[in-house]
């Protein structure tokens, strides 16, 4: 990669691990635990300053057609899917946890290629990095001491990675032609902000935010913006990283963003990270079948 390249992943890195930071802080520390609100002020947020920013000219939207959003829509309720569970299942679990069983989503596209035949014959070392990803997950939840009280997490964790699969299966296979990725984004904001608006009530959400006790603390009002403004910042660079890297360099962004942010999760005190040797085995595990499932095409 060239510096641009280099710089631009690394400023994908930076701010993916500050976007889970303080996601993890509002949600874990804060225990702000009300994923309508949370998520839906984030979603309205990004539609906000990405309408803004399209008006100025900094970004291109077009072909919002109403076919073209309709075809979309089952794309856009699995991403509700994801933000809701995501944001669930990362008040209750570690950070490593969390991405440890996220990274088990690879392996949807893959096993969709084999049962409909387009790829014909699996390698045996793609093979081997879907034994290790599965199997790492499952020892970490079987080994992780705080099983009984994160047990909740796991759930939300297990539906997190399934939505997350099957937008990728949806986006690799009925991908509109004419809406780009910035377009399919602005769908899935505006829609979410709708949703997630009309079941805050219904589910309770709205009553338990409106009596959240550090509602006016400068602490919750500065991690909620954080959150936010990090969370679009991070989508308008995955973007960018998208159409300006190669396939394998992204992968590779995303891996070691992921890396960086477990690793460094460690050492925050704040979110209170303890791991034993046995599940530290089933972390390092499970990206060294990550790492081995993105690139056993082109070791073999």
């Amino acid at each position: 990669m060239n510096v641009a390249r280099v710089i631009l992943a690394l400023v994908f890195c930076t701010i993916f691990t500050l976007s889970c930071f303080t996601n993890k802080y509002v949600l874990s520390v804060l225990k702000f635990t009300f994923p309508t609100i949370f998520q839906g002020w984030q979603t309205s947020t990004g539609a906000l300053l990405l309408l803004v920013i399209w008006k100025l000219g900094l970004v291109e939207i077009n072909g919002l057609s109403r076919s073209a959003v309709f075809s979309h829509l089952p794309g856009s309720f699995l991403f509700i899917g994801n933000i809701y569970a995501g944001s669930k299942a990362l008040s209750l679990l570690p950070i490593p946890f969390f991405f440890v069983l996220q990274n088990v989503s690879e392996i949807f596209p893959f096993l969709t290629a084999i049962i409909t035949q387009r790829e014909k014959k699996a390698s045996w070392m793609k093979v081997l990095s879907v034994c290790m990803l599965l199997g790492s997950a499952s020892s970490l939840i079987f080994y992780n001491r705080w099983f009984g009280p994160t047990h909740d997490g796991y759930t939300w964790a297990f539906i997190h990675l399934f939505c997350v699969g099957a937008y990728k299966i949806f986006q690799k296979n009925t991908k509109t032609s004419h809406l780009s990725d910035l377009e399919e984004q602005f769908i899935n904001y505006v829609i979410s902000t709708f949703l997630l608006a009309s079941l805050a009530h219904t589910t309770g959400d709205l009553s338990g935010a409106l009596d959240f006790p550090l509602l006016i603390s400068y602490s919750f009002q500065t991690g909620c913006l954080g959150s936010a403004i990090f969370g679009f910042l991070l989508m308008l660079v995955t973007v960018k990283l998208r159409s300006g890297l190669p396939q394998e360099h992204c992968g590779l962004s995303f891996f070691l963003a992921k890396v960086l942010a477990s690793g460094l999760s460690s050492f925050v005190t704040t979110f209170n990270t303890v791991l034993s040797p046995a599940t530290l085995f089933c972390i390092i595990l499970n990206y060294t079948g990550e790492a081995l499932f993105m690139y056993s095409d082109r070791l073999q």
